[in-house]
């Protein structure tokens, strides 16, 4: 009877410590479950936030497809979910790809380029565009067609390797590339392409100050974008961060993924 009260009694003991050392486990998973989701929530909400490109207004630069993420430490620290600001970092350059959270309807963000800066003049003559008074001077870069070798990349002409954006060597395929003229613009120093449509041109002038505290931005797609052209400037306290790189793109035009689009940093 001895040996048989000490078995269940060592049993008993076995049992006690696989519990506790199950129940052990299983709040060790659990913290580093929680641990991780604080550290996403934080790195998302205060650092980085990944960006569905929705739309063609960024065409050539991003394209329907591109999965991006922004950094929103650029030009500061805000309080999630809201426009209110811990503390600012500095403000956008001319040529910053930027999101923001849209001025007529606070629920969607949009993402565009910035030309002007408060206090800028900014005026659209003609297809043209200058920067308080100058010409922001842009080169054509002639498109060859599909390169036989990748079919998800247009070929391009010989241009002088200082006009290039740095690492631009072609051009993403896109359905209907054959309707646009592709140039390349600069602003800030920072060289970037452009696309403006061959069938109907948007030939609307403006000439505009940016005021106080706001900034007029820019679809690098200039004849399909609803842009400050159309709904006016971008509050500073709307500005969400800057767009760093491309770390996903899915091909809807011709299925699968663009690989070699991973990791490009948006210029």
């Amino acid at each position: 009877m001895s040996d048989l009260h000490d078995g269940l009694q060592k049993l008993n003991r076995d049992l006690n410590e696989k519990e506790s050392r199950g129940k052990k486990t299983i709040r060790e998973y659990t913290e580093a479950l929680l641990t991780a989701v604080l550290l996403a929530f934080f790195i998302r909400s205060f650092v980085i936030e990944p960006f569905k490109i929705p739309s063609k207004s960024m065409v050539p630069t991003l394209l329907v497809g591109d999965h991006i993420f922004v950094n929103k430490f650029s030009y500061g620290l805000r309080i999630p979910w809201t426009k209110k600001w811990i503390f600012r970092a500095g403000d956008p350059h001319r040529g910053d790809v930027i999101v923001f959270i849209y001025p007529e309807d606070e629920r969607l963000d949009f993402i565009k380029r910035v030309v002007g800066l408060p206090g800028d003049r900014i005026r659209i003559y003609e297809g043209k565009l200058f920067v308080n008074g100058e010409e922001v001077v842009d080169a054509d870069i002639p498109v060859l067609g599909v390169d036989s070798h990748d079919k998800r990349f247009l070929r391009i002409g010989s241009v002088e390797a200082a006009e290039l954006p740095q690492g631009l060597k072609k051009i993403p395929f896109y359905r209907g590339y054959e309707n646009f003229r592709i140039q390349m613009e600069s602003l800030n120093q920072k060289k970037f392409l452009i696309q403006k449509s061959r069938l109907f041109p948007v030939a609307d002038d403006m000439d505009i100050e940016v005021p106080p505290h706001h900034f007029f931005v820019l679809g690098d797609n200039r004849d399909q974008s609803a842009d400050s052209r159309v709904w006016g400037f971008v509050p500073r306290e709307n500005l969400k961060g800057r767009a760093l790189f491309i770390w996903l793109s899915l091909d809807h035009e011709k299925g699968g993924l663009r690989l070699k689009r991973f990791g490009k940093k948006i210029i």
